[in-house]
């Protein structure tokens, strides 16, 4: 542990069973080469944070690529493997991702099948990225619209999260994160859960001294999970909790990531009380705090295309499914379910 600029820097290790990732928190993207190996480094990074941090890493080539989901493919990874081969990367290289979700995920997968493999690491951007998708060493992307349905698990070297570079981040980018915290808070249980209910002034405020404590607290709970279970075969998959549902209407809407899982939650939530795990004043508890946070809006779908979505999800094992239900704050737990029987609900259930 030590100290930057009056701001506390935390290293967070994940144990994986190839390498080890250091997950450090508090940070600076401008002190970057004191983590890069003494080899080539390549950054890949998008247009928007090129712009607005490229000068912290101009001394590098740099690869870049566009905004959202619709550049998570195959095609964009074919184009920046064919830029590596123009610019003579080598097996020697190291790849830099320098930005949010996605550009960590794609340079994750570059960096796993690339001449076999190089080492990468990030620096992440975005609160979504910074509290769950950049850790954990899971790297892929889309394929005909369903989420990360190719993909390979590898971890990063390291995993920089600096909070200032939240600030530059647009208000429904700040909110996507939420989603993934307020999951979070519900697996680890009442501590958590309830710093987020005693914040939400500061929260819409964008504290930066509270989202330092959240991404910390996300970042604590993500890493002991993945530690007992790096490749989901078992614990991991509680921190699928809200996302059956949120990647099946990623997969017909134009929703965040971030608002598909909170009503991904609410979902879960609501069907954990159907079936009688789940208390009527817990339920009421948890809906209350994605309510107060305003993460979910009316939004428009189409529940038999939803149903569908649930026959392609990456999770399923024939016709079953491992759902995660929640029994109190801190009691998260999957069960495998016929998929039938989350389409009954489906059907029946007020979106």
């Amino acid at each position: 542990m030590q100290i930057l600029n009056n701001r506390t820097v935390k290293t967070f290790l994940i144990k994986g069973k190839k390498s080890e990732s250091k997950i450090i928190l508090g940070e600076k993207l401008k002190n970057i080469n004191k983590y890069l190996p003494n080899k080539r480094v390549i950054v890949i990074t998008d247009v928007v944070v090129n712009k607005l941090y490229g000068d912290k890493f101009n001394n590098f080539d740099v690869i870049e690529i566009g905004l959202g989901e619709k550049n998570k493919t195959l095609q964009t990874i074919e184009n920046i493997i064919e830029q590596l081969l123009d610019v003579k990367a080598d097996r020697n290289v190291f790849l830099l991702g320098v930005g949010g979700g996605i550009v960590c995920d794609i340079t994750g997968f570059i960096a796993s099948i690339f001449m076999r493999g190089v080492n990468f690491g990030f620096v992440s951007t975005s609160l979504l990225s910074q509290v769950d998708a950049s850790i954990g060493g899971k790297n892929g992307v889309n394929f005909l619209g369903y989420k990360n349905i190719i993909g390979i698990f590898n971890q990063p070297k390291f995993v920089i999260c600096d909070v200032d570079l939240l600030k530059t981040l647009p208000q429904n980018e700040i909110n996507c994160g939420f989603g993934e915290i307020v999951k979070h808070s519900i697996i680890s249980g009442v501590d958590f859960f309830n710093f987020i209910n005693d914040n939400i002034t500061k929260i819409k405020q964008n504290n930066l001294a509270v989202l330092n404590k959240l991404i910390e607290l996300s970042i604590i709970i993500k890493s002991k999970i993945v530690n007992s279970d790096e490749q989901e075969n078992g614990t991991r998959k509680i921190l699928n909790f809200g996302h059956t549902i949120a990647h099946a209407i990623e997969k017909q809407t134009n929703l965040s990531h971030g608002e598909a899982v909170a009503i991904g939650i609410k979902f879960a939530v609501d069907f954990s009380f159907t079936n009688g795990f789940l208390s009527s004043d817990e339920t009421k508890k948890i809906k209350k705090l994605i309510s107060n946070l305003n993460l979910v809006n009316f939004v428009n779908i189409d529940k038999t295309k939803l149903s569908e979505s649930l026959n392609k999800d990456k999770k399923k094992n024939r016709n079953y499914i491992d759902f995660v239900f929640v029994k109190s704050l801190g009691n998260v737990f999957y069960k495998t379910i016929e998929i039938k029987q989350i389409q009954d609900f489906i059907n029946t259930y007020n979106f």
